[in-house]
């Protein structure tokens, strides 16, 4: 198991319950997976340094969690098909 932070960019049209949802779908699937997640914050709303897919803002949330590196890249599949995403940033910590 390693650990991980995932720091996701989600579509500024969502509602607070739309932001919810995606930020549970990501706890859910690493617990799913054998993983153990060790923490969610969420950083709000927040201007983009540049226009993504017409967004000029977007929402911020970081999540740290453990999860074995198979499970990692198949996470990672999932948010690139997630339209509710607009960036996200994987990265394994020492």
């Amino acid at each position: 198991m390693r650990e991980y932070e995932l720091m996701l960019v989600l579509d500024p049209t969502l509602d607070d319950e739309g932001q919810q949802a995606a930020t549970e779908r990501v706890g859910a699937f690493v617990t799913s997976r054998g993983g153990e997640l060790l923490s969610q914050e969420s950083m709000g709303r927040r201007r983009l340094a540049y226009p993504i897919k017409r967004h000029r803002d977007g929402i911020y949330t970081v999540s740290r969690f453990k999860m074995a590196p198979t499970a990692a890249d198949e996470l990672e599949r999932n948010l690139k098909l997630n339209e509710q995403v607009i960036r996200h940033l994987l990265i394994r910590t020492d």
